[in-house]
């Protein structure tokens, strides 16, 4: 990553690769995560045998679920302690707007910006929760709307405030026999943001480039940001070819890296 920035300039942009390996606070202390991961029950949950012999829970040794790349989200402050908000981007998007003006949203007092996903293919916390849970049913709405991950304004003052990493952990704990949510980093993120994310205009975030092939033009004309969550990512074969295009315009097919990996516009 280091060599590709020094070979392709980002103009005034500032860019800092961070290996996970560098923080030093990350550990069984500071991660629960981490030293669930280390903990026997949780390797018995992901890895015996017997539970194996599910077809349905062959999804569930999926890297992306073990992954502290995943989870290293919800440590933001601890990743930069010296700012108070920043942008979040997932590497699987492509921003083709001025996005300063995310800048100047007030978001009175709540944490996380975020584009809402109902309408439409409506999302709701019933989706992604237990609601037979009773804490669950007691604390959330089954009804609440679902917002996206991938393209989020944090107000990281507020969130040390709020104590925001606690309520992840205290929910990343109580989800220890994996029967609250389904898997995954949103559905974990919504109960930790619950009543603290305040509704983005949706022109800003367009989402379902990887797997849904309705996406229309004139969302994608309008949006700054347009992500292509899902399976069907455009430098695969499988990524649907109406929506390549919109990732493929920023290659430089000069690049020997890129020759290398093999990936056709």
């Amino acid at each position: 990553m280091r060599m590709w920035f020094l070979s392709n300039p980002p103009g005034k942009a500032t860019i800092e690769v961070h290996n996970i390996d560098e923080f030093t606070w990350l550990n069984d202390s500071s991660s629960l995560l981490l030293k669930q991961l280390g903990s026997q029950s949780m390797i018995d949950y992901y890895f015996t045998a017997q539970s194996a012999n599910s077809d349905s829970y062959l999804k569930y040794r999926n890297p992306k679920y073990l992954s502290m790349l995943n989870h290293l989200r919800f440590y933001l402050p601890e990743i930069y302690p010296k700012l108070d908000k920043m942008v979040f981007l997932d590497g699987d998007v492509v921003v083709r707007k001025d996005i300063t003006g995310l800048w100047s949203i007030d978001m009175k007092g709540k944490v996380n910006g975020a584009v809402e996903t109902c309408g439409e293919s409506f999302h709701s916390f019933d989706r992604y929760l237990n609601f037979s849970s009773p804490v669950v049913a007691k604390n959330f709405d089954p009804n609440a709307c679902v917002w996206a991950f991938g393209m989020n304004m944090f107000d990281l003052a507020e969130w040390r405030r709020q104590n925001i990493t606690e309520i992840y952990h205290f929910w990343q704990k109580l989800n220890e026999d994996g029967s609250l949510r389904k898997l995954g980093t949103l559905p974990l993120g919504l109960v930790t943001f619950w009543n603290k994310t305040f509704p983005l205009d949706r022109s800003w975030h367009v989402l379902g480039l990887g797997y849904n092939p309705h996406v229309s033009s004139g969302d994608l004309e309008r949006a700054a940001v347009i992500h292509y969550n899902g399976n069907m990512k455009p430098w695969l074969e499988i990524g649907l070819p109406k929506f390549r295009s919109y990732w493929s315009e920023y290659l430089d097919y000069d690049q020997p890296f890129l020759r290398e990996c093999n990936i056709n516009p």
